[in-house]
C-alpha cells in the first residue's frame, strides 16, 4: 500500500479516574521529524513515545499533542514541614526581644508562612500510566495511519493516471521519430533540385547530409530510458511500501530525460510532446513529495 505524509488522528482514553488524549497530525518532509507536546510528568515517556510512533511511521513532520486529567480525589497530600515552622517561630522570638514587642504568634497565622504546609501529588505507578498512555497513543497513532493510507490510494491512482498520459507522450514521440528524418530527406532533395535544376543530385552527398541530421536528433536512447522510468514508477506504485524518496529520485532522471529530447528536437511537433512531458513529470514530482 502507499501511504500519504499528510495524516491525522485522535484518541481518547479513560482508564479509572485518568484520561489521556492523543492528536496527531502531518505534513511532508524529508525525514521523520517528531515533535511532542505534552505535560511535563510525562516527560520521562518521550523515549518509549518515539520507539512506539516508529512502528507507524517512516516520514513526515508529525505533531503529536498528549493531555493528561487525573479525577481521582486522593492523588495529593499535605506535608506539614515542622523544621520549617521551627525556624520561623525561632527567628520571630528574636524579632520580639530585639524590638521589645509582645511575641503573639498563633499557629493560624504560623501555618500561613511559605513551606509551612505544603501539597504534594501522589506517586504514580509508572506501568499503570505508560499502559494506559500507549493505548491512546496507538490508537490516535492507528487512525492517523488510515487516514494516509486512504489519501495515499488516492495519490497513487492520480500518479498512475499521469503516468500512462506520459506514455502517450512517449509513444507518439517514437512513432514521429522517423517520419521527421523522411520530411528532411524530402525538403533536402527538393531544396537541391530547386538549385541545381535537371542537374544529377549526389547521393552519397545527400545520405551523408541525412545521416549527420539523423544522428543530431536522435532520441531514441532518450525514449527508450524514459519509458522504462515511467513503468518503473508504476511498478513500484503499485508494489507500495516507503518509496517516496526512490520515486523523488526516478522522477529527477524523468525530467532529465525530457530536458535532452526538447534540446535535440527541430520538430514543432515533438517540441510541444516534449513540453506536455515536462509539465506532467512535475506535476508527478510533486505528487511524489507528499508519499512516505
Amino acid at each position: 500500500m502507499i501511504k500519504s505524509m499528510t495524516g491525522f488522528g485522535r484518541c481518547e482514553v479513560m482508564e479509572g479516574e485518568r484520561k489521556f488524549t492523543v492528536e496527531m497530525k502531518s505534513v511532508n518532509h524529508r525525514y521523520l521529524d517528531v515533535n511532542i507536546k505534552m505535560p511535563k510528568k510525562l516527560n520521562f515517556f518521550e523515549a518509549a513515545i518515539r520507539a512506539e510512533l516508529k512502528n507507524f511511521i517512516q516520514r513526515g513532520k508529525v505533531d503529536i499533542f498528549i493531555t493528561y486529567e487525573d479525577f481521582s480525589e486522593g492523588n495529593v497530600s499535605i506535608k506539614y514541614n515542622k523544621e520549617t515552622a521551627a525556624v520561623y517561630v525561632q527567628y520571630l522570638k528574636q524579632m520580639a526581644e530585639d524590638f521589645g514587642l509582645d511575641n503573639d504568634v498563633r499557629v493560624s497565622s504560623l501555618s500561613r508562612y511559605p513551606e509551612v504546609f505544603s501539597m504534594e501529588e501522589m506517586t504514580e505507578d509508572e506501568d499503570e500510566l505508560w499502559k494506559a498512555l500507549q493505548k491512546a497513543l496507538t490508537g490516535a497513532a492507528e487512525a492517523f495511519v488510515e487516514t494516509r493510507i486512504k489519501e495515499g490510494e488516492n495519490l497513487r491512482s492520480d500518479l498512475i493516471s499521469k503516468l500512462d498520459a506520459m506514455l502517450g507522450h512517449v509513444e507518439f514521440i517514437t512513432e514521429r521519430s522517423p517520419q521527421i528524418i523522411d520530411e528532411y530527406k524530402k525538403k533536402l532533395i527538393d531544396k537541391v533540385q530547386d538549385l541545381l535544376g535537371d542537374a544529377k543530385v549526389d547521393e552519397t552527398r545527400l545520405l551523408m547530409e541525412v545521416t549527420v541530421f539523423a544522428d543530431k536528433v536522435c532520441v531514441d536512447e532518450e525514449l527508450v530510458r524514459l519509458r522504462s522510468h515511467i513503468e518503473a514508477t508504476k511498478a513500484e506504485l503499485l508494489k507500495g511500501g516507503s518509496v517516496g524518496r526512490k520515486l523523488d529520485f526516478i522522477a529527477q532522471e524523468m525530467n532529465r530525460e525530457a530536458n535532452t529530447i526538447l534540446s535535440k528536437t527541430t520538430d514543432l511537433e515533438v517540441s510541444n510532446r516534449a513540453i506536455e512531458l515536462k509539465t506532467e513529470i512535475e506535476k508527478v514530482r510533486e505528487q511524489i513529495q507528499n508519499i512516505e
